[in-house]
């Protein structure tokens, strides 16, 4: 009876010694991160779907015969906002950058107005709305860094049986849809 439970004991010693190195809590804290850095973007890009109908009736009041733009706009905001909510990273990626070239419509429109770019409200947006651009791309690089770290760690071994045995797998990128999409829409108002 001593025997059985001296092997017991050493079987349970032996069990969590090998569990400690199979990396399951870290799989489970980088997998966090991930899921973190993905909310962040979620956060930006909602932040940047909402500032746009400011935007829009900004230039609206100045610009009233642009309405086509403005209804590209707004359905290209509301596409955004609707794959915000559907937490689908390619949806995501693909609403902001459908977004980007009505966007930058509208900005040039307000080109054409000299009393809409030294109007106070639309300076602030305009900032604002830099700002959120500039927040996207961190966060962005700080989710890509977060699926970098995870999907490597889960490849090396013994992590990637613990991950096979979770059904954890390799994250996917936020990747950029459109070239130049990578870089926020410069509009210069200084003419």
């Amino acid at each position: 009876m001593n025997k059985g439970i001296r092997w017991n004991a050493a079987a349970l010693v032996a069990l969590i010694g090998s569990t400690g190195g199979c990396g399951y809590n870290t799989i489970q804290t980088y997998d966090e991160q991930v899921n973190a850095a993905e909310s962040q973007i979620k956060v930006q890009l909602q932040r940047r779907a909402d500032l746009i109908p400011n935007l829009v009736e900004t230039v609206k009041g100045y610009a009233k015969q642009e309405q086509t733009v403005f209804i590209e706009v707004a359905q290209a905001r509301a596409k955004l906002a609707g794959a915000v909510q559907s937490g689908d990273l390619q949806q995501m990626a693909q609403a902001n950058a459908a977004l980007t070239a009505p966007l930058g419509r509208l900005l040039a429109i307000a080109e054409n107005y000299p009393q809409l770019k030294s109007n106070e409200n639309f300076r602030a947006l305009q900032d604002q709305l830099e700002g959120t651009e500039n927040r996207i791309a961190v966060a962005r690089q700080d989710y890509n860094d977060a699926v970098n770290r995870y999907n490597a760690y889960i490849r090396r071994f013994p992590q990637v049986l613990t991950a096979k045995v979770l059904g954890k797998g390799p994250r996917a990128y936020f990747e950029l849809q459109t070239p130049g999409a990578a870089q926020a829409p410069k509009v210069d108002f200084s003419k």
